[in-house]
């Protein structure tokens, strides 16, 4: 299922990274995101932040062939818009809602993007011939009216 796209952000900045799909790139998104989040006075937010990215990026890794792991940050005064994309073309799997021991922890990440994020969802490119997918999460400063 597709979700549609995160309204733009109005009167805001756009940040791009690009990480070899490896063990590694959980952290360097993570890393990259702190960066921009305290450039961007929005250091409220790292705390879910970090914990979503990690998980998109974690999922990416784990999940994919893609070469690279792209993570787009879009901030505004009021909001960040961070989109995770990968080039496997299908949107994410439905959350499992009776995990078994082994499975607890496992394929939970959409509950926690549901409870943490102001937003979220997925969106695939390319049409007919699907090329890449983005999972994307927006977040809120304090205050901010929804």
């Amino acid at each position: 299922m597709t979700t549609p796209m995160p309204t733009p952000l109005q009167g805001g900045e756009i940040y791009r990274l690009a990480v070899p799909n490896t063990a590694a790139a959980p952290k360097i998104a993570r890393d990259f995101l702190d960066s921009v989040l305290r450039v961007s006075r929005h250091g409220s937010l790292m705390d879910d932040a970090r914990l979503c990215v990690t998980e998109l990026v974690t999922n990416a890794h784990r999940h994919t062939q893609t070469p690279l792991i792209r993570v787009t940050v879009a901030v505004n005064r009021k909001r960040i818009t961070v989109y995770v994309t990968d080039d496997t073309p299908w949107s994410l799997p439905a959350p499992n809602l009776n995990p078994t021991e082994h499975e607890l922890g496992c394929g939970q990440g959409v509950f926690l993007l549901d409870r943490v994020a102001e937003t979220w969802g997925s969106t695939i490119y390319g049409g007919l011939t699907p090329s890449h997918k983005a999972v994307w999460f927006t977040l809120a400063g304090k205050g901010t009216p929804t």
